[in-house]
């Protein structure tokens, strides 16, 4: 791989930005004037490396495209890194994947810098920490560049994109509102670079899919912009099952089981001790269907000997005692369960990742006081993607890089799907009927979903559960399971066979 020697050419196409206060502008102007908008930043560089043991060159784009309103002004600039093959044969239909994460209001740090880009931070396979700085970072010859060109996309308020001129951030913060901007993004950047016959592919992590799953209806209703396919990293279309806080939310009690299961088997709580762990999730699968759901239902109408019965099956499945699910009323939530696991030894486990574990000062307390795997990663992530855009893609610039995102997004992020002044009904956040709109308009789409079984926030049975039902036909959706959770590449083994199963995949819909 290319990076500060010889064979990378980094070239600074500055554009003509100006600072505005310091380019001798006149103070005494309106207050509430607006700086001149100018030509969008990018930052080209030039790279050759192996990807699957081929030989690839490729232009690395790290720089803004800008969206555009009806009369044709900017109104918020996304900032991407592009990475595209040269010296194609003429007429090869080399497909585009596009690239975001989750939050919403994480940029595309995570999966940029944790698998899918032509260089990968190293952190420690086995769930420890990975230490203080510098960290390791690395070639990442196993990715699908050879196979396919990459776009990694960061959302308005994070990253290096914000809104522009009268336009502000919140405009873009919502679930409706971000999906239409990515769209847009999408049908810009395929214009700007000539790329409508491309193959197009989206792939999205965590809210990520929430977004994808939106943008894929937009595309394919609106803007007549087939896809060939989805890749679902961390399903999070239906937010019922997923959402383990709310105590009478009974789906979340189910579809948490199996990957409460998965954590208690990593660490030994399950006695006696499965040999196959599969096979003990498909136990654990069944229990939940079968048995847990059909008592929860019932209520106070589940005689005394059938209660004690589940109760103390879904002590074993969760490695907890039968007195603790007892006092929960058989509803085990997910966030308590990451704190009572490992209880008896003063620790936590992750959220994100419950193979990690954290030593937490309130040993009292019903839940973690936070993510020991967000905790454990989030600074070697980081400081590997201010590095490598410096080094090796030549990104100088005084913009501050958001990640995390503007710190007014949370608040103001808008899951309303109804304008204002309409009556509206608060509900689970759902894209999934979005999907099915989609996939019935495109039967040729087909969707790879992957899922980390250690994933105690998007639990890969609640994946299962969305998506086989809402009208999502089974033949167009497949599931791959990894070693891992939310971020399942953190995991060596885990990040290079999702990567073989993602270039498969591309593979498979192009035809190739």
């Amino acid at each position: 791989m290319t990076g500060k020697f010889a064979c990378s050419i980094v070239t600074l196409v500055l554009g003509l930005g100006i600072n505005f206060l310091a380019s001798g502008a006149d103070q005494s102007a309106e207050p509430d004037a607006v700086p001149p908008i100018p030509e969008p930043r990018r930052f080209v560089s030039e790279h050759r490396a192996r990807f699957n043991g081929q030989p690839v060159e490729y232009t690395a784009t790290a720089g803004e495209t800008y969206l555009r309103d009806k009369v044709g002004k900017p109104k918020a600039t996304i900032f991407s890194f592009a990475y595209t093959r040269k010296n194609l044969a003429d007429g090869e239909p080399r497909p585009v994947t596009f690239v975001w994460n989750g939050g919403p209001g994480s940029a595309s740090m995570w999966l940029h810098m944790g698998t899918f880009g032509p260089k990968r931070v190293a952190v420690p396979s086995d769930a420890t920490y990975p230490g203080t700085p510098p960290y390791p970072v690395l070639d990442s010859p196993e990715t699908i560049l050879d196979v396919t060109d990459l776009v990694f996309i960061d959302p308005v308020g994070t990253g290096f994109s914000r809104a522009l001129g009268k336009h502000e951030s919140k405009e873009f913060w919502g679930l409706k509102e971000d999906a239409q901007s990515m769209a847009e993004f999408i049908q810009t950047w395929v214009t700007e670079n000539g790329r409508w016959n491309s193959p197009r592919f989206l792939l999205g992590e965590s809210y990520g899919t929430t977004r994808a799953a939106a943008v894929a209806k937009i595309l394919e209703a609106d803007l007549m912009m087939g896809l060939n396919g989805i890749v679902f990293l961390s399903q999070a279309l239906d937010y019922q099952g997923s959402t383990p806080y709310v105590r009478d939310n009974i789906i979340a009690h189910i579809t948490y089981v199996p990957t409460m299961s998965a954590a208690a088997w990593y660490h030994g709580r399950i006695e006696p001790m499965p040999d196959d762990l599969e096979k003990f999730l498909e136990q654990s699968r069944a229990f939940a269907t079968d048995e847990l759901m059909p008592a929860l239902f019932k209520g106070n109408r589940l005689d005394a000997a059938e209660r004690d019965r589940v109760r103390d099956r879904l002590a074993y499945f969760t490695g907890l005692t039968p007195e603790y699910v007892e006092r929960a009323n058989l509803r085990v939530q997910g966030t308590r369960f990451a704190k009572e696991l490992l209880r008896d030894e003063g620790l936590a486990i992750g959220l994100l990742d419950a193979r990690y574990r954290s030593d937490e000062i309130d040993d009292l307390d019903a839940d973690p006081a936070g993510d020991a795997a967000n905790r454990a990663v989030s600074s070697a992530f980081k400081s590997a993607l201010m590095d490598y855009m410096r080094k090796d893609l030549g990104v100088e610039w005084d913009r501050v890089y958001l990640a995390p995102a503007d710190d007014e997004l949370s608040d103001q992020w808008r899951y309303r799907t109804v304008p204002d002044g309409r009556s509206y009904e608060p509900a689970f956040v759902n894209t999934a009927h979005d999907l099915a709109e989609a996939l019935r308009i495109n039967p040729a789409l087909k969707v790879m979903v992957g899922s980390g079984y250690y994933d105690l926030v998007t639990p890969f049975f609640d994946a299962e559960f969305t998506l086989n039902r809402h009208d999502i036909r089974a033949e167009q959706v497949s599931y791959k399971y990894y070693g891992g959770g939310h971020m399942m590449y953190v995991n060596e083994p885990a990040r290079t066979q999702l990567l073989a199963d993602t270039r498969a995949f591309i593979q498979q819909q192009t035809h190739r």
